[in-house]
C-alpha cells in the first residue's frame, strides 16, 4: 500500500510541480505527517526531491528528473489499453500519437506487465456506437479539436434545424456520445453545445481566449443531459404486452422506461398470459409509429386517442398493401 502511495506522489509531483504537503495529504487522502515520512522514505531511496519553506514555498522534484513507469500495476496497465478507443482516437487526428503513445508505455513496463497489456489489446475490443448506425462523419474535427487544445477562438457556419448561422466560439471541449461528437463552447456569454457534424465551416483565430477558472467538462456534461432527459417531452401509455415481446419494446422505449413500468396485470392473471404495463414514453407525437413497430404482441389501452392514431396508421397501412 505505502509502495503504491510513494509511486502516486512521485508521478504527481512530475505532472504538477511545486506542491505543498496539505496539498499531497488531501490528494493522496493521509495526513500531513504521514506526507514527511513518506518524503523522507523518498528521499532515502535517492529521489531528488526538496522542500522549500516559506510563503511560496512547496514540495518539488528537481528540475528535469523524471521517473519511468516500472510502478504501474497489472490493472492500470490493462486500463491505459483499455481506455483508448482507436476509432475516435483517428477521428480527432490522434491515432499515431495513440499508438506512438502505447508502444512507449509497453517499453517502460516490466516483462510480466508488458505480456498482459498486449493480451488485452488482443482480447478485448471497444465500439462507441449503437447498433444499427454509423458514427456520425464530422469533417471539421480536427479544427474544433486544435480549437480546444490551443483555447483559440473560432468562427463556425453551423445548421440548425430551423436555419444555418454564423457564430464565434470559444470551444471549451470535445464529447463522444454513443458515436456522435459534440462541441461544448462558450458562445454570447452562455456555455451551449453543438453538434460537430452540423458544423459546416470552421476557421480557426489566432486569438486566444481566457477559459472559466470553475469549468468542469464532465460535470456540464453530466448536468446537461441530465437537464435534457429531465425536459424531454413524455406520454404516459398503458399497453398489453406479449412477455416475448418484452426485449424489443425495452429497444423502442428503452430499458430505462420498461424497468421502471408499473406491472398493472401480471401475465397470470391475463386470459392470454400477457403482461399489462404503464409506463413513460418519450416524443408523444413519434409514440403511434413507434408502437404499431412492434407489430401484434403489443395493444395500447390508454390513452385513447394514441389507440385511435395506432387503429388508424394500421387501417391506412393494410389499404397501402392491400
Amino acid at each position: 500500500m505505502r509502495a503504491s502511495r510513494l509511486i502516486n506522489m512521485l508521478l504527481l509531483l512530475q505532472t504538477r510541480g511545486q506542491m505543498t504537503a496539505a496539498e499531497l495529504a488531501a490528494e493522496l487522502e493521509v495526513s500531513e505527517r504521514t506526507i514527511h515520512r513518506d518524503l523522507d522514505a523518498l528521499s532515502g531511496a535517492g529521489i531528488p526531491v526538496f522542500a522549500a519553506r516559506g510563503l511560496h514555498g512547496g514540495i518539488s522534484l528537481v528540475e528535469g528528473y523524471r521517473t519511468r513507469l516500472t510502478g504501474m500495476t497489472g490493472d492500470e496497465a490493462e486500463a491505459i489499453f483499455l481506455s483508448g478507443a482507436p476509432g475516435p482516437a483517428a477521428e480527432l487526428g490522434l491515432g499515431t500519437v495513440m499508438a506512438a503513445a502505447r508502444l512507449k508505455v509497453l517499453a517502460a513496463l516490466p516483462p510480466e506487465l508488458r505480456s498482459r497489456a498486449s493480451r488485452l489489446v488482443e482480447r478485448f475490443h471497444l465500439d462507441v456506437t449503437g447498433w444499427f448506425r454509423q458514427g456520425e462523419e464530422a469533417p471539421l474535427l480536427g479544427a474544433l479539436s486544435e480549437a480546444v487544445w490551443e483555447s483559440r477562438s473560432i468562427d463556425v457556419v453551423y445548421d440548425k434545424l430551423d436555419g444555418r448561422i454564423e457564430r464565434r466560439l470559444h470551444p471549451l471541449g470535445l464529447v463522444l456520445k454513443a458515436g456522435v461528437w459534440y462541441v461544448v463552447a462558450e458562445a454570447e456569454g452562455q456555455v451551449r453545445t453543438y453538434r460537430a457534424a452540423r458544423v459546416r465551416q470552421a476557421t480557426v483565430l489566432a486569438e486566444r481566449f481566457q477559459r472559466p477558472a470553475v469549468f468542469d467538462l464532465a460535470a456540464f456534461w453530466a448536468e446537461s443531459t441530465a437537464a435534457y432527459e429531465r425536459e424531454l417531452p413524455t406520454i404516459e401509455v398503458t399497453l398489453r404486452v406479449d412477455p416475448a415481446a418484452l426485449g424489443a419494446l425495452a429497444d423502442m422505449a428503452g430499458a430505462e422506461a420498461v424497468r421502471a413500468a408499473d406491472v398493472l396485470t401480471p401475465p397470470e392473471a391475463d386470459p392470454d398470459g400477457w403482461e399489462t404495463l404503464r409506463l413513460h414514453m418519450d416524443w408523444p407525437s413519434d409514440s403511434a409509429g413507434r408502437l404499431l413497430s412492434l407489430g401484434p404482441s403489443v395493444e395500447v389501452l390508454e390513452p385513447a386517442d394514441l389507440r385511435t392514431q395506432v387503429a388508424d396508421l394500421a387501417h391506412r397501412l393494410a389499404q397501402r398493401y392491400a
